[in-house]
């Protein structure tokens, strides 16, 4: 963990979320926001970064990932809630416009604080997952899809409940690092598609395993699996149907979501256009879903530019 980056406790809805913080910098402020299997360490090379370009930089945990208290009953989670949360971090903080860079669920609460409060976003930038006002449709993927197996009840406890937080953790990464889209077939579980003896991508050290690991032994992993895959999402209400700020995506060209149905037959629509006119995507030829982490320095320099054009 790296000593320059601060953390502290925000109450809110009664829960006692943790941010960590770096960089006192006027200029702008960015909000970090994760995805799955992710927690605010997932951004730490992009915090260190944004502070040294004169940056403030924030990063969350949401209710029940990582070091922040999980809601006291996991069915009343919701992604309203989950937005709600980034507004009252703002709030919290007396932050009154932020840059928002989410990645992979996370897009989900940021794009919908984006569309439902216009005036508290500067900008967005997202990694993997284009700008959305609507979720989109997993039909056309198989029964053994991971999400699919995820969302039934039991299915993941039993699963993950064979092995260790750090073996789960390990399998998670090494399958979803991947090009191909993890997929179990009949009989076969999603933690099956993995063993001790497949090599872990070499961008991910033990000392990150380790770090994830003791995280996820603090918080658990069934709020993980709630939100996003047992949690609905529906339209937030109130949103407008277009995103007024700039949006940049960055997307990794070997990362497995851009195989979705759904997501291909989007990106290659007209649609993006209409909601998001102001839109930029780059795409970094080896990277995978975890690009942020992967090609760390590519990923800082393409936050920071657009950051510092429209700061």
């Amino acid at each position: 963990m790296d000593q320059r980056i601060e953390h502290s406790y925000l109450p809110i809805r009664g829960l006692k979320l943790h941010i960590a913080h770096i960089g006192k910098g006027e200029a702008a402020t960015l909000l970090f926001v994760h995805g799955f299997p992710e927690v605010w360490y997932s951004w730490r090379h992009q915090m260190i970064a944004a502070a040294a370009a004169g940056f403030r930089a924030i990063a969350l945990d949401f209710p029940g990932y990582g070091l922040s208290e999980p809601p006291a009953d996991l069915t009343q989670a919701s992604w309203q809630g989950l937005m709600n949360d980034l507004l009252a971090i703002l709030d919290s903080l007396s932050i009154p416009k932020v840059f928002l860079v989410a990645k992979d669920f996370g897009v989900k609460p940021a794009y919908d604080l984006a569309l439902c409060h216009p005036d508290r976003v500067c900008g967005i930038v997202s990694l993997g997952v284009p700008p959305l006002v609507e979720s989109l449709s997993f039909s056309g993927l198989p029964e053994g899809f991971y999400i699919h197996r995820w969302r039934e009840p039991g299915r993941a406890e039993a699963d993950f409940g064979r092995f260790d937080t750090r073996r789960i953790l390990r399998t998670i990464y090494i399958l979803f690092s991947r090009s191909e889209i993890p997929v179990a077939k009949q009989g076969q579980e999603i933690m099956d598609l993995a063993d001790e003896s497949t090599p872990m991508p070499q961008w991910f050290t033990e000392e990150d395993l380790s770090a994830y690991t003791d995280l996820y032994e603090k918080s658990g992993l069934m709020t993980a699996i709630q939100i996003p895959y047992r949690t609905k999402a529906a339209k937030a209400e109130g949103a407008n149907p277009r995103f007024e700020m700039p949006m940049f995506v960055i997307m990794g060209q070997k990362d497995y979501i851009l195989k979705f149905p759904a997501l291909k037959e989007y990106m290659s629509s007209e649609k993006l256009k209409e909601i998001a006119p102001d839109y930029g995507i780059t795409y970094i030829p080896e990277g995978s879903h975890f690009v942020q982490e992967q090609f760390p320095d590519l990923v800082n320099q393409l936050v920071i530019d657009f950051v510092s054009k429209h700061a």
